[in-house]
């Protein structure tokens, strides 16, 4: 009987632990429609055009008095939308850790961005003010939010699974963007049809990416659960709290080392997502619909990329695959900067490179540094790891800008971002992962 009743209650825990899992994975399926359809694609050259609008005869706009290119407005609000995030992403985390109440706040940092990106709708005419004001409170919620997703990842996967489950995730997230991508794209290409201008159009997708998070969020909140709490402490401010996580890691070094790698090479791959629709609009003279079409096949070859990524670490380890993949990154973005204008087909093989290294580069960095977190410290760590993610990735889009600002060349921009990926190889080939799993108190895997 005693027998009987364990056997059930780890059958009912195991049964449980997938549904969470599968709740994990609609996260992902929800959120991922704004980085593709309004990050990636449509805000970048439409907030530009709508800052172009409210330009002077020297294409400046002036927000606060400050002089700013309008070519340059969208990556500098990027910039600031992180630098936002970074106060509240510790904030949060150690919150999440010390209360247990992860879901709720998951849902509030969903909710405000899914608002916010539903709002983009009401952009037109000559209001970038309002466009950067969305921009950085959808990004800067986008950025809590997936914080708090990241961290359940050690606690709804045992060790062994980690690499497998951080690839279907991904994968989830990039079949999602694919398949709104599609209709972004009929809705587009044949607005008159449909008795809508252009503008209109691009106004509606923004919109129907928040709405599309909002709803499916309720299938993630549904499934996911909360776990106790470490304790009752007050919550120290945001970057007291970020300050005090790394003097935790201080204990780690192995730890810190590979979150420093983590935050150069990533850096650049999210700067290289956010802008390369504006290189290819206003430096190569594509259409939005050459555009949408690229991020499209962006994301199918992604799904495949991911998933195919997650069995080469099986066999070769996360380490080395990441090595590889950031490799690839370094020569797909030497050779964008050659593309010639006008030649979508070029556009077209730029992007597949790009598809089949992104999704899969990113989730095994996460499912690496979930072997690297001191149990009981998820949240606080991976806000840690989020402000590498995407709450560093202001220094990018600050880079982009500012080699835009000063050159006027979009070439240069793009090609400036190359320094990330090779110093981030360079330190991420130096960090002895397995040690560092070691001294982090977790299981070592067979293969890492």
């Amino acid at each position: 009987m005693g027998t009987e009743t364990v056997r059930t209650g780890v059958s009912d825990e195991a049964t449980g632990l997938r549904r969470e899992q599968r709740g994990w994975y609609f996260y992902d399926w929800a959120c991922s429609v704004y980085s593709t359809s309004v990050l990636t694609v449509f805000l970048g050259p439409y907030l530009t055009s709508v800052a172009d609008n409210a330009a002077d005869a020297d294409g400046y706009v002036h927000p606060l008095g400050i002089p700013v290119r309008a070519g340059s407005f969208f990556a500098y609000s990027v910039s600031l939308s992180v630098i936002v995030a970074v106060v509240l992403m510790p904030l949060v985390g150690s919150a999440a850790d010390r209360t247990g109440r992860k879901k709720r706040l998951l849902g509030a940092a969903a909710y405000t961005g899914a608002v916010a990106t539903t709002g983009m709708f009401f952009l037109d005419g000559d209001r970038y003010l309002l466009g950067g004001a969305l921009l950085i409170v959808a990004n800067a919620a986008q950025c809590v939010a997936l914080m708090l997703y990241n961290s359940y990842l050690p606690q709804i996967a045992p060790p062994e699974e980690r690499d497998t489950i951080s690839s279907r995730g991904w994968a989830f997230g990039y079949a999602s963007g694919s398949l709104v991508l599609v209709a972004d794209l009929v809705l587009y290409s044949a607005h008159d049809s449909f008795g809508l201008s252009e503008t209109q159009a691009v106004r509606i997708c923004l919109a129907a990416a928040g709405l599309w998070w909002g709803a499916f969020t309720l299938v993630a909140l549904r499934w996911l659960r909360d776990r106790g709490g470490r304790t009752a402490e007050v919550t120290a401010p945001g970057l007291r709290q970020l300050a005090a996580t790394v003097r935790d890691m201080r204990r780690h070094p192995l730890t810190l080392s590979f979150l420093l790698a983590y935050l150069i090479y990533n850096d650049g791959i999210q700067t290289v997502i956010s802008q390369a629709s504006i290189y290819g609009s206003q430096e190569l003279g594509l259409g939005q619909s050459t555009l949408i079409g690229a991020v499209l096949m962006v994301q199918v070859l992604a799904v495949a990329g991911a998933l195919t990524m997650g069995r080469l670490a099986r066999t070769h380890g996360a380490k080395r695959t990441i090595l590889g993949s950031l490799v690839a990154w370094t020569v797909t973005l030497a050779a964008g900067y050659f593309l010639p204008a006008g030649a979508p087909v070029w556009f077209f093989v730029l992007a597949g490179g790009i598809g089949l290294v992104l999704g899969g580069s990113q989730a095994l960095s996460r499912s690496l540094f979930s072997h690297l977190v001191p149990p009981g410290k998820e949240a606080e760590y991976f806000a840690a790891y989020e402000v590498s993610d995407r709450g560093m990735s202001w220094l990018g889009p600050l880079l982009f800008g500012i080699t835009y600002q000063l050159s006027g060349s979009y070439r240069s921009a793009i090609i400036s971002l190359v320094v990330f990926f090779v110093i981030g190889f360079a330190l991420l080939a130096r960090v002895p992962v397995r040690q560092a799993i070691s001294e982090a108190g977790n299981p070592v895997p067979q293969k890492i």
